[in-house]
This record gives C-alpha cells, sequence and structure tokens, in this order.
C-alpha cells in the first residue's frame, strides 16, 4: 500500500488528506496510451450527424471513407468543443447528443418533447449522462436504442481508418511511441507497492481486440496479478458511464472511494473519483488551458502533463 501525501508544488490544485492507497482505477485513452486519436473523428462525426442527420448511406463504405478524409481537415467549434467537454463520457452519450441535436435542428424527425430534448442535450454537455428523471416517449427510446449504437460502430471505423490502424501496428515494434512518457513506469511502482491497478474504459472490451488489444500492444498486461488486473468498458449498446463502473467496482472488492487513486484524462472519471473521495490525477498537456481549467473546477488534486516527473512519486509513498 501507498500513502498519499499533500505535497506543496506547481502541480498541486485542490489539496487533499494523507489517505492510504490500496486501489488504483485508471482510464486509458489520453491517459496512458495515445494510439486513437479520438477527439477530430468524434467531432467530424458529430458535426456530420447534427448537419445531415442520418443519410440511408450512413453505413456505407463510401461515407465512412468521406468521413476518415474530412477528420482533421478543418475546425468544427461546436463538436470541437464538444470533444473538450465530454471527454470520459460513454462513446453512446456522445452519440446520443449528435442525435439529439440533429433533432433539434430538424434533421431527424422523430415523435419527442423537444423541451426534455433540449434538456437532456445540455444536461450532456454538462457531463450527465443519465437524466431519468426526464421521461423519453417510446419512439424516442427505441430510436435512440437502434441508432446510437449504429453511430458508435461507425465512429470506431472511422478511428480505424483515420488513425487506429496504423498507429497500432507502429505501436508493436515501438511501444514507447503511443505511451504517456513515464506511464508504464508508474503503473510498475504502484504495483511494486501493493496497489492493484484496474483500467477503467468507455470503450467496447473484447479479449484480443479493440482497446484490449491496444493495451496489450503498449506492453500492460491484464490479469490476476499482473501490471492490471482488469480492464473493465462498455458494451456496443448498454450505456455505461464512469461513475457507475466505478462504484459498481468498489462494491465488487469491498472498499471505500477513500482508498482509492483515480487517473485519467476526462471529466467523468475525475467527477466520479472526486465524488467517491478518491485522490484524483488528472493527465493533462500543458496546451490543454482548457481542460485543465475545467478539470481545476471539478476539483482534482493533482495534473501533470506526463508521469516523468520525481515529484509524483513523492506524492505517493510506501506506507512503513
Amino acid at each position: 500500500m501507498l500513502t498519499a501525501h499533500c505535497i506543496p508544488s506547481s502541480y498541486l490544485i485542490n489539496p487533499f488528506s494523507t489517505q492510504t492507497i490500496s486501489y488504483a482505477f485508471h482510464d486509458i485513452d489520453g491517459t496512458h496510451s495515445l494510439i486513437r486519436e479520438w477527439a477530430p473523428v468524434m467531432s467530424v462525426l458529430l458535426a456530420d450527424v447534427i448537419t445531415y442527420g442520418l443519410p440511408d448511406n450512413l453505413e456505407s463504405e463510401e461515407n465512412c471513407t468521406r468521413l476518415i478524409n474530412l477528420a482533421g481537415k478543418k475546425p468544427f467549434p461546436e463538436t470541437d468543443r464538444f470533444c473538450e467537454e465530454s471527454a470520459g463520457l460513454s462513446a453512446l452519450t456522445q452519440m446520443e447528443w449528435a442525435i439529439r441535436r440533429a433533432i433539434e435542428e430538424r434533421q431527424i424527425t422523430i415523435s419527442c418533447d423537444m423541451f426534455v430534448n433540449s434538456q437532456k442535450i445540455q444536461r450532456i454537455w454538462n457531463g450527465e449522462e443519465i437524466s431519468d428523471d426526464l421521461p423519453e416517449t417510446p419512439e424516442m427510446q427505441q430510436f435512440l436504442s437502434v441508432n446510437a449504437p449504429r453511430l458508435f460502430r461507425l465512429y470506431e471505423r472511422i478511428l480505424n481508418g483515420y488513425c487506429r490502424n496504423h498507429n497500432l501496428a507502429v505501436a508493436a515494434h515501438s511501444p514507447e511511441l503511443y505511451r504517456v512518457p513515464g506511464s508504464l513506469a508508474f503503473l510498475e511502482y504502484l504495483k511494486q507497492n501493493g496497489v492493484k491497478n484496474y483500467f477503467v474504459t468507455g470503450a467496447v472490451v473484447e479479449k484480443g481486440k479493440g482497446m484490449f488489444q491496444e493495451i496489450e500492444t503498449l506492453g500492460y498486461t491484464i490479469g490476476n496479478g499482473c501490471l492490471a488486473e482488469d480492464i473493465i468498458g462498455s458494451t456496443w449498446d448498454e450505456k455505461l458511464p464512469k461513475n457507475v463502473i466505478m462504484n459498481r467496482l468498489l462494491q465488487t472488492l469491498g472498499i471505500s472511494g477513500d482508498q482509492v487513486l483515480i487517473v485519467g484524462d476526462g471529466r467523468a472519471e475525475i467527477s466520479a473519483g472526486v465524488s467517491m473521495g478518491a485522490v484524483t490525477v488528472s493527465r493533462l498537456p500543458k496546451t490543454s488551458l482548457y481542460q485543465r481549467s475545467l478539470h481545476q473546477k471539478l476539483g482534482t488534486n493533482l495534473i501533470f502533463p506526463d508521469y516523468t516527473d520525481p515529484i509524483l512519486y513523492k506524492y505517493f509513498q510506501r506506507k512503513e
């Protein structure tokens, strides 16, 4: 076990009390892995849905190729900003937001309460993934249950073509190029000192595929007694917010939040960590000024650009 100590430094954002750390829950994408350059892909797809709705050729190879070629080529102000706001949310929630915006823009016609729709758009923007207090029409529920997963699958195809397949191939030979600097050493330090690591992701987790494959390619072993005990994520058609995943994990492990270190780059995992009383570390580049400001407001304890500064380890010392 490690003891988390609050030490003054430029990395300390919100002070925390001394806590014993037995477990660490880590986001993956952008936190430890750099394989997925997801934001340009997400932005272009969501902007396209808002502008054109869900055309008949949505899932065609031609449309997928078109979106691959558009990704990262020009700014999309609304969806670029949404990607900053929604980092860490379930991909299904992000797809739902775009569908709701397309309904708001009259690019999709469906029987729904437009006021409720607008309220849910704003709530998702603010990081709320579940809004059961706002009733949905059966038609809207059915439409989202079918079409959010369709968009999710299309997003993954665009991501593969835009960067993921190429980056994964390079990482197979040079994994250090796609690991956040110092990441592997920090995870090993936690494990060597009795902290059990768990990966938590909004991506679909299928052994040997997708995010699971990426993690193993980068040299992060997964399994009982390995670098990470498990990787827990989403499915293609069930929305699993990270606060739900993390709270279920707390219950499964029989622990309280103040025994946990949360490491991430998205609002979802940091908000969940703050709510459960965990010590939180945000991994954000120095250039990510807006996200750094957002995480400060969320209550994160520490913000590091990577894991290379020795002072990081001083915050987490072996418990005597």
